[in-house]
């Protein structure tokens, strides 16, 4: 499973960490991983993980496996590895995947949750949570 947003700080980590909890829980032999799909890392970002998403998961009892790895660039490689792959945004993220990814695109779901300049974390948060969520009933019906 493989989560993607522009910069593999906030939203994708987000649901890497909350995907590989809940798959977890329901003992589903799925594992998550997030990348970027920027051409470029941002150097605004500081440290490895948005504060927004180690917050959000401290608050849910969840200890990020990946609290210290830093945002990591998408390649073709990434999508190879991925049974499933969701995009965060899918006008954000549409145009992106189709120039840098063009031959493996149509393999992407997109979801619609907004970047922190139009959505506030909490908000956004919580729609990954219920997106993650649905998702991972998907899967749990698919393994019956």
């Amino acid at each position: 499973m493989l989560f993607l947003c522009t910069g593999n700080y906030y939203r994708s980590r987000y649901a890497e960490e909350i995907f590989n909890h809940q798959a977890g829980v329901e003992r589903l032999e799925w594992h998550a991983f997030s990348r970027a799909v920027a051409e470029n890392l941002f150097p605004e970002n500081v440290g490895p993980m948005s504060p927004y998403t180690l917050n959000a998961l401290q608050a849910k009892g969840v200890a990020p496996e990946g609290a210290t790895r830093n945002p990591v660039l998408c390649t073709v490689d990434d999508f190879a590895q991925a049974a499933l792959v969701v995009a965060l945004k899918d006008a954000e993220h549409r145009p992106m995947i189709e120039r840098r990814f063009a031959a493996v695109a149509h393999r992407v779901e997109y979801w619609n949750v907004d970047d922190i300049e139009l959505l506030d974390p909490p908000t956004a948060l919580r729609k990954i949570d219920d997106l993650v969520g649905r998702l991972i009933g998907t899967l749990r019906s698919r393994e019956r």
